[in-house]
């Protein structure tokens, strides 16, 4: 039976969907018998989360925290979603200005209470922009950071056609 990993993200300008695109694209090409699925957080509900295997949440950053969009999915799909998610993995990208680390923590304590498994390191990305016109502006993700989401996408997508979680 085919497994599924989700991806469920948001992105104001874009740094956060390249993101995502980047993990899709490695996952489906890294094992053809996983379905890949990418949906914008504002459409997500319980239901994708309760009908996949694996998760990867990609959001970015807004002033220290989780983005509102994304962390309106996070409401709208908790308790939905509580004890009935135990043991599927996930992993986390982060899109930020300068920092990341309060964005993740959050994340990382929604996961803690669906019980979902760390399967890698959360990565945040950084983008640097620290004006109004720089952090409205589109982002443009450099190499390192859209590696960093395929080797995400892979390792995920790997670790489900195994077996390994």
């Amino acid at each position: 039976m085919s497994k599924t990993l989700t991806i469920i993200y948001y992105s104001l300008t874009g740094g956060s969907e390249a993101l995502a695109h980047a993990a899709a694209e490695a996952a489906s090409k890294a094992e053809a018998e996983i379905d890949v699925r990418s949906i914008d957080a504002r459409q997500a509900g319980p239901d994708d989360l309760l009908g996949a295997d694996g998760y990867i949440f990609a959001f970015p950053e807004n002033l220290a925290a989780i983005a509102g969009e994304m962390k309106a999915f996070f409401d709208r799909c908790y308790y939905p979603c509580l004890e009935k998610l135990q043991g599927r993995p996930y992993a986390l990208l982060v899109c930020a200005g300068s920092d990341g680390e309060n964005a993740v923590k959050q994340a990382e304590r929604i996961a803690t209470g669906w019980r979902l498994k760390k399967v890698t390191a959360s990565q945040i990305i950084c983008t640097h922009a620290q004006t109004p016109e720089q952090i409205l502006a589109p982002k443009v993700i450099g190499e390192d950071g859209l590696a960093k989401a395929r080797e995400t996408g892979a390792t995920l997508a790997a670790g489900l056609a195994m077996g390994v979680f």
